[in-house]
Order: C-alpha cells, then structure tokens, then sequence
C-alpha cells in the first residue's frame, strides 16, 4: 500500500518501496546494527543483507497517513541490545516522520542475529 499526504493543495503518494528504503537505511546508520537481516523461513537462519537490499528486511504497513514498521536487524557483538534497539525505534521513527509528514505509529525491532565488527 502506497502511503498519501495531503499538503492542503494537493496529494503526495510515496511508493512502499521508497518508505521501505528509506526505513531500512535511517536502520542501519544507527550505532550497533551491522546491517538489515533476510531470514529464511526454509532453512532458518538470519542473512546479512548488501546495502542495495534495505528494504527486504523491512516490514511496512500503511493505514491511511499512518505507518507501522517491522525492522529484522543484525546488531554488532557487545553492545546492549535494549540500547541499540531504543536508538533504533527513536531513529527510524523521526526520520520517517520528517520525510513523509506521516505518522509512524509502531516501530518493532526484531535482532535476527549477532555479528562481530571486522
């Protein structure tokens, strides 16, 4: 579903994919997220995903002018989750708010795995 703002002289639509792109990399310029995941319900595993595929470990619904996020990441080893995760939320949530002027109702953070930083 397409997201639409209404500016007061007229309708913005922004594709799902550009949200989606644009959540994925407000995601991982976050301290601690080693990158976006892609897990695969075959064989199990979280998949570190390449900076061109931000937006296959995003989640997003769009309800009228509000968006609900789902972001599967890999976090570095040694940093507090809980804190990565409410730098996360806070992040991806004002980032999406300016761009769009919609409302971002729910950011989920699901670590899909732990990866030592080269």
């Amino acid at each position: 579903m397409k997201g639409v703002v209404n500016t007061g002289i007229g309708e913005v639509t922004i594709d799902h994919d550009v949200l989606a792109n644009y959540a994925g990399s407000a995601a991982v310029e976050c301290f601690g997220v080693v990158g976006m995941a892609s897990v695969s319900m075959k064989e199990g595993f979280a998949r570190l995903l390449k900076r061109e595929s931000l937006s296959n470990g995003v989640d997003l619904k769009v309800e009228g002018d509000r968006i609900k996020v789902s972001l599967h990441v890999i976090v570095a080893y040694g940093v507090s989750i809980s804190a990565v995760a409410d730098n996360l939320i806070s992040n991806v949530k004002y980032k999406l708010e300016e761009y769009t002027g919609m409302k971002v109702e729910a950011v989920r953070v699901f670590v899909e795995g732990v990866r030592e930083l080269d």
